[in-house]
């Protein structure tokens, strides 16, 4: 049995993770501000300490006696980063340098390693697709330039300091416990919302952009895959199917699943907004023996379950 610290744990992934790593035996703490994720998210008795993943006090107060840490942590919102740039930056830039850094003195053995969510954000329009791990960087939101921030830091924490960091770039990761009354969730969590009450959707542009949709639970065994098994070279990874999936025909798999009508309508595009964004997950493949297994169907129809 170990004991890790997760920054974000009460939020949509943390506490999936929280999960599986309970149900492996592990004990868990959690530190979380609170600002999207929620209490109720997570079983009875794990300890949450309430607070700044960018206060180094209370980061490395959280981080003491741990044997690793999932750094989930983060503002994860390119539109929240566009309105509130300095605040985005602190706590997604500032509080995973802050977590680097409590990990070199989290016990006396010495550094602990750190698993930490990067994004596929940072690839910004890249035409390369699908996208590996060796494409371009050129994020086009702040959001974006703090995530590629930090997996330069990870560098610097593993190559100066000893601390071994794995980063994952997160696509577009969906399931249940998405809050899609936030303006600020993923695409599928708002429409999921909206077609199981029966109301209408809005697609911002014409529909056809693509994206790489990844369910949560094949998200957080990967995540605890690296833990088992920490890596030199701050090395970091995909975490994408591969597979395009267009927002119009999100939309109608989840209306043909729900059983509900598909009212729709089309507004303008977003500024900025990506057209295509799949990515390669041959290297993530090859360095953990498995492969996502939760095809978008039985994914959606878990998400509507918890909806419902």
């Amino acid at each position: 049995m170990a004991r890790y610290l997760v920054t974000g744990g009460c939020g949509f992934i943390g506490s999936h993770l929280v999960e599986r790593l309970l149900a492996a035996g592990h004990e868990v703490r959690v530190l979380d501000d609170l600002s999207t994720g929620k209490r109720e998210n997570l079983p009875d008795g794990v300890p949450v300490t309430l607070g700044d993943v960018a206060d180094a006090a209370a980061v490395e107060a959280a981080m003491r006696g741990v044997d690793g840490c999932f750094h989930l942590a983060a503002v994860a919102s390119v539109d929240r980063s566009r309105e509130a740039w300095l605040e985005t930056h602190h706590a997604n830039l500032s509080g995973t340098i802050a977590v680097f850094d409590a990990a070199r003195r989290a016990r006396s053995g010495g550094p602990v390693p750190v698993v930490y969510a990067s994004s596929a954000a940072v690839y910004g329009d890249n035409p390369d697709m699908p996208l590996t791990e060796d494409a371009a960087t050129r994020p086009l939101s702040a959001y974006g330039a703090d995530k590629l921030g930090c997996e330069l830091h990870a560098r610097v924490a593993d190559g100066v300091h000893g601390v071994p960091t794995t980063g994952f770039r997160f696509f577009n990761v969906f399931g249940p416990r998405q809050d899609p009354k936030s303006p600020y969730s993923g695409v599928i969590s708002i429409f999921a919302g909206r077609i199981v009450k029966g109301q209408p959707i809005t697609i911002n542009g014409d529909g056809e952009q693509v994206r790489d949709f990844v369910y949560v639970k094949d998200l957080v065994r990967y995540l605890t895959a690296a833990m088992d098994k920490p890596q030199a070279g701050a090395p970091v990874y995909n975490v994408c199917t591969g597979i395009p999936t267009s927002v119009n025909r999100l939309a109608e798999v989840l209306a043909d699943i729900s059983g509900r009508p598909l009212d729709r309508s089309y507004g303008p595009g977003r500024p900025g907004d990506i057209r295509v964004s799949i990515g390669d997950p041959s290297r993530l493949v090859a360095a953990f023996g498995m492969a996502c297994e939760v095809s978008l169907e039985d994914g959606l129809r878990e998400t509507l379950a918890w909806l419902a």
